[in-house]
């Protein structure tokens, strides 16, 4: 019996996405962790956007945009090859990457990583991520939210993530 792999999906509960991210995923795109845009950023890198993007976003696979949450779902191995493909031409275009089969194992492994963090968490559990720079590099941790959890009073925070100051408090 072949094992099921887990990978994760966007998912938006309200508008904000739209708003903090220059890029914003699409709901229900598969997503990795993407921390690899990053790696030779520096602090002055991290102004307005795409300082959230680096701090809270989960990198989208088919649009290269940014999600806040996603939610942990059974793939197929068919997709994950999908995906694989899909990663390896965005290291192609964006990375310079000289070809789809050089990338190809490098993106294999961003996905393997983000199957890997899935598989610890149960279907609809819902992930976060947050970023810093420290003196070895970008550091990632991640927050699970267990789908019994997941009301909508935990997505009260994100008032107070608009750049124009109106925060607003529940």
């Amino acid at each position: 019996m072949t094992k099921v792999s887990k990978l994760a999906r966007a998912i938006h509960f309200d508008e904000s996405d739209q708003r903090v991210f220059a890029s914003p995923a699409r709901t229900g795109e598969w997503c990795i962790s993407g921390g690899f845009e990053f790696s030779n950023w520096g602090e002055a890198d991290l102004e307005g956007k795409a300082r959230q993007a680096f701090s809270n976003g989960w990198f989208g696979l088919e649009t290269g945009g940014r999600v806040t949450f996603v939610a942990v779902t059974q793939v197929e191995e068919a997709e994950i090859a999908t995906l694989t493909d899909l990663l390896a031409q965005h290291f192609v275009t964006y990375y310079g990457a000289p070809d789809k089969d050089a990338a190809r194992p490098v993106a294999a492994e961003e996905i393997a990583q983000m199957v890997d963090l899935c598989d610890e968490f149960d279907p609809n559990t819902l992930l976060t991520v947050a970023r810093e720079l420290s003196d070895a590099g970008v550091r990632e941790a991640y927050r699970s939210i267990a789908p019994q959890d997941a009301g909508m009073e935990q997505f009260a925070i994100h008032g107070s993530l608009d750049d124009d100051g109106h925060g607003h408090s529940h």
